[in-house]
């Protein structure tokens, strides 16, 4: 087994005023070359945007998009003719395949909205860009890990153009699970959105991440209230 700790402190981060952005890799302003990803997981953007305030319309090609509200609602524009809202709850989804534009505001007037913004890498270039987004509530399972994303468009969850499988949970003090991956050759990286955890024995606090591969299993304690994402993704680019 192998592993990495990047502790919460430790992010690259950007204050622009209207967004608040803790980046776990390279993005932007932020370079750190033992930093740049954790196998196809390229971006895992950490941010806050003030009320009313967003992105405008950028582009994107040859990336899956993934982004998960915390709290607020975001509101999402592109360039396929989506306008939709996704708030704390929902899962969104873009496959930016041969190009893509989209603009992502914060829909709110009196509190900011956080997200997280995760991009991979896809295993197909220059497919037809698509979007999806679904609400959590019907599949979410307390105190153990649910699927949220998968490579098949069968299985629980939204699904992308990778070998990859994302599990959320959100946990009771003292509660106990193990995630078995799915995939030879591929790694877990572990983010902690709320509280405190033990993975495989390593101490975890809120926002810190944790990258493990080379194993086929592992352990997990919340030893508090605790809320976390686990993106399990090949480490071979």
């Amino acid at each position: 087994m192998k592993t990495v700790l990047h502790k919460a402190n430790t992010r690259g981060h950007a204050d622009h005023g209207w967004l608040n952005s803790h980046h776990s890799f390279s993005f932007a302003g932020y370079h750190n070359p033992e930093r740049m990803n954790f196998g196809v997981l390229r971006v895992l953007n950490d941010d806050i945007v003030s009320e009313a305030r967003g992105f405008g319309k950028h582009p994107h090609n040859n990336m899956e998009i993934i982004s998960i509200p915390l709290e607020g609602d975001l509101q999402h524009m592109d360039s396929m003719g989506n306008s939709t809202v996704i708030k704390e709850g929902d899962v969104q989804v873009m496959s930016a395949g041969t190009g893509i534009q989209h603009s992502e505001y914060n829909k709110n007037k009196d509190r900011p909205v956080k997200f997280l913004q995760i991009w991979v890498f896809p295993n197909q270039d220059d497919v037809t860009p698509r979007y999806d987004q679904i609400s959590l509530k019907d599949i979410a399972v307390p105190n153990r890990f649910y699927q949220i994303l998968s490579p098949n468009e069968r299985e629980q969850g939204v699904w992308i153009h990778q070998n990859a499988w994302f599990h959320l949970g959100e946990f009771e003090a003292g509660t106990k699970d193990t995630y078995y991956l799915n995939s030879g050759g591929n790694g877990v990286y572990a983010f902690v959105i709320e509280g405190t955890v033990e993975i495989n024995g390593q101490s975890l606090e809120k926002r810190d991440g944790f990258g493990l591969w080379e194993l086929e299993k592992f352990d997990f304690v919340a030893s508090t209230d605790a809320k976390v994402l686990l993106m399990e993704v090949p480490m071979s680019l």
